[in-house]
């Protein structure tokens, strides 16, 4: 139990160092970069929870497809590759306490809705025909809206790409 402790603790160490370069680096690519960190952690953590097949499809859809949607993106709107000043204002004071706010506004929501609440010892593992059940009956409308969202943000910038 506490090497599993340990380890969690150094993946979400990585994942929230990560998630922090994601909004502060001023290199859009970099940026997506650090995605990948973030995202290969949560792929860990499922691995982690005995979710072997979740981890799987965490790494190929959202570090296979999404990530590479991201960067086809940037290099179809032609996005600045380098650093750019631009990117930065100075309104990091006022990021820091909303951020905090809506740490603590969440915090206390799900203190409140699961503060008492324990979490079952036994080891259920979930087959992968569940897992499939689970998305293409009872969350089909989220998955379509998703994969509708996807398509319109990459027909959009092809749009954008081909207005010169």
């Amino acid at each position: 139990m506490l090497a599993q402790n340990v380890i969690f603790g150094a993946i979400a160490l990585a994942m929230a160092a990560a998630a922090l370069r994601v909004v502060t680096t001023k290199n859009i690519v970099h940026a997506a970069l650090y995605l990948v960190v973030v995202l290969a952690g949560v792929a860990a953590l499922y691995i982690l929870l005995a979710a072997e097949f979740t981890a799987v499809v965490q790494v190929l859809v959202y570090i296979g497809a999404i990530v590479v949607l991201f960067l086809f993106g940037i290099m179809l709107t032609r996005a600045p590759i380098g650093i750019t000043s631009d990117l930065d204002n100075n309104q990091r004071g006022l990021a820091l306490v909303v951020s905090l706010f809506l740490f603590g506004v969440l915090g206390a929501v799900l203190n409140d809705a699961y503060g008492s609440t324990k979490l079952a010892s036994d080891n259920v593992i979930q087959k992968s025909a569940d897992v499939g059940n689970s998305i293409f009956q009872d969350y089909v409308i989220p998955f379509e809206v998703i994969s509708i969202l996807l398509l319109a943000a990459l027909i959009g910038a092809v749009v954008i790409a081909r207005r010169d």
